[in-house]
């Protein structure tokens, strides 16, 4: 129980990200070209809700039915507007999925309109600049509301070293980068067996925890987990989330909305990728 954390998987309230996403219209990219219908969703493959607010670093993400053949095209097609204007850039993941968000994060009140073609425009606005630093140095994640630290909390990150379970190595860092917050969930369940590490292994776990905010598609939570406290500020035990005591974990799990983001920073392990939701880990050189 002291080292929950990696990749869990969310087997209660999440079962938006693993249902397939509601495609939108054909998309008309030129005279003689109709692109597939898409849908646009958050990182977390919840659908991007119209009207909704999100966090200063949400990245929007198109998904098309079918493999795309003229990128170019597929990106004129796309128009994302802002208000006041804001630069930005598709970036490719595969050929059916792209990512837009600016070199920085926007600042709040910026209102962002997605339109596919002749569909329906899709409008959020950007809420309050919601910052997050864990800095494994000092084993604290400061919090930032608008430049201004409201709150320091102990945690204690991924315990690290890798372990080998069959053909495959399991790590147990908290990677370094940028994350954003994807979903909460409280209570989660997390089961090490989804990730390959049998529940029945020394290592292995189902538990059932509350006040969980996701920060990566691969299961990287700041949840509650008592049995830690000890450990919160001195020593990393965890398999890579970031553990808080119960009064820090409700008060972020209340804070947190999805795009709001979380800076990990002094830890080992690889860099975290975009897939993992890392978008903001590229740079804008490699991005656009």
């Amino acid at each position: 129980m002291a080292w929950i954390g990696r990749r869990a998987r969310v087997l209660l309230s999440v079962v938006l990200v693993l249902m397939a996403v509601p495609a939108g219209p054909a998309v008309v990219a030129h005279a003689d070209e109709v692109l597939p219908p898409v849908a646009f969703t958050t990182t977390s493959n919840a659908p991007l809700r119209d009207g909704g607010t999100y966090g200063i670093g949400t990245v929007i993400v198109a998904h098309f039915d079918a493999p795309v053949g003229d990128r170019a095209l597929a990106e004129q097609a796309l128009q994302v507007d802002t208000s006041p204007p804001v630069a930005g850039a598709w970036h490719w993941v595969d050929d059916r999925t792209m990512h837009w968000r600016p070199p920085q994060y926007y600042a709040p009140g910026t209102v962002v309109t997605v339109t596919p073609g002749p569909g329906a425009p899709v409008s959020f606005t950007i809420g309050a600049s919601h910052v997050s630093i864990a800095d494994d140095a000092t084993k604290q994640v400061t919090v930032f509301d608008g430049g201004k630290l409201v709150r320091t909390m102990p945690t204690s990150m991924g315990r690290g070293g890798t372990e080998k379970v069959g053909n495959t190595t399991l790590s147990f860092w908290t990677q370094p980068g940028v994350y954003t917050v994807l979903d909460k969930s409280n209570p989660v369940v997390m089961d090490s067996s989804t990730y390959g590490l049998p529940i029945n292994s020394h290592l292995g776990y189902k538990e059932t925890i509350p006040y969980a905010v996701r920060i990566s598609t691969d299961g990287v939570y700041l949840h509650e987990l008592d049995a830690t406290v000890w450990a919160q500020g001195n020593t990393d035990t965890s398999h890579g989330c970031l553990n808080l005591n119960r009064d820090n974990a409700i008060w972020f799990y209340n804070f947190s909305v999805p795009g709001d983001v979380v800076e990990v920073r002094n830890t080992g392990g690889k860099p975290l990728q975009l897939w993992q939701n890392g978008d903001w880990s590229v740079s804008w050189d490699q991005w656009a």
